[in-house]
């Protein structure tokens, strides 16, 4: 059986019966885990391991594990920083944050692999312009460059701990105030604009080699009526011809308030995959997930097939033993966990 294009949630820290239905069924490719799926990293090991038995070739493991205040997994794991720390490195000495970047990408990576998890949704490529609250210090900061250096030096540490990296929100989330989890953003700025900016970071990791991306649930009316994720011109014409991405494209959570104005779930994951997407997530809502799984018609094809394969975690990952016992591995650990804000107070290593 080959992977399908959803990627579904699950309920809670082990399998339960609906979960394993639903995961055997012949369209859904991958899992994504939450805070709700983690008691520890013995109970995440044994999680992941049951999940990648469900059926072969193992369905794909994610998570939203970005450091900051989007890290799913805490207890057991290192602090990672909000990226925005990064960026903060990067105004007083460029090198040193590409290198704290790298170490930050491979403790991530090489954690979360040793878990059986197979990726991570990170890294966040859009623009701080200081006005969206739901990006914020997921930003690594206002300046582009600063961006797409830091994000290429994650994106080697991720490589580094067997993981590919996906770039979030294309063409760009951080211009509106609006969020797409329970709003429907517009960004009013015509293509050029855009392209000079907001597009910048994507342009050079897609051409360091940048495996996946996610699309933005944010309208661009200049561009296109439709959200990004599910908008031909955005994902056909701009992203796969104009930049020459070649990986997967994951569409944002279809049960986000920025989806809905494509129609029912089914109708949102047909607009998304027509659109250009390989994968479709939906979260947090099972009767949806059922209802998807019941009335989604679509054939994968060969192509998204063999990008989806690639997302698998590279090599076999090390054990956590084998990780703390690795002192260049503590030396990253300790470099990155004295970096960051904790209760307001700036901590620099």
């Amino acid at each position: 059986m080959s992977l399908g294009p959803v990627m579904l949630d699950i309920e809670g820290v082990e399998l339960n019966l609906d979960d394993i239905r639903r995961l055997q069924h012949p369209l859904v490719g991958g899992v994504i885990l939450f805070t709700r799926n983690y008691a520890s990293p013995a109970q995440l090991k044994a999680l992941t391991a049951a999940i990648h038995a469900v059926r072969q070739p193992p369905l794909l493991i994610a998570v939203d594990h970005e450091g900051g205040r989007v890290q799913r997994f805490r207890e057991g794991f290192t602090r990672i920083p909000a990226m925005r720390e990064l960026g903060r490195v990067w105004d007083q000495n460029p090198k040193r944050a590409r290198q704290l970047a790298e170490l930050a990408g491979w403790v991530l990576a090489a954690e979360l692999r040793a878990h059986g998890v197979d990726f991570s949704f990170t890294p966040v490529l859009d623009i701080d312009f200081g006005v969206s609250s739901v990006i914020g210090d997921r930003a690594f900061h206002k300046n582009t460059r600063a961006i797409a250096e830091l994000a290429q030096s994650l994106m080697i540490g991720l490589k580094h701990g067997g993981m590919a990296a996906v770039g979030k929100h294309f063409p760009g989330h951080g211009f509106v105030a609006a969020d797409s989890h329970v709003d429907i953003p517009v960004d009013e700025r015509g293509f050029t604009e855009i392209e000079h900016l907001d597009v910048v970071p994507f342009r050079r990791l897609i051409e360091a080699g940048m495996q996946a991306v996610m699309p933005a649930h944010v309208i661009y009316p200049k561009v296109d009526e439709h959200p990004a994720g599910f908008s031909r011109i955005w994902l056909q014409q701009v992203l796969r011809r104009h930049l020459g991405f070649n990986g997967v494209i994951f569409s944002d959570d279809l049960a986000m308030e920025g989806a809905v104005v494509a129609g029912d779930v089914t109708e949102r994951a047909m607009a998304a995959l027509n659109a250009g997407c390989d994968m479709v997530l939906l979260c947090n809502r099972p009767d949806l997930a059922d209802e998807l799984l019941n009335n989604l018609e679509c054939k994968v094809s060969a192509v998204s097939m063999a990008r989806l394969a690639r997302m698998h975690g590279h090599r076999q990952p090390p054990d956590v033993a084998a990780l703390h016992a690795n002192p260049e591995f503590v030396h990253a650990v300790h470099a990155i966990a004295n970096l960051g804000v904790v209760e307001g107070e700036l901590k620099l290593a």
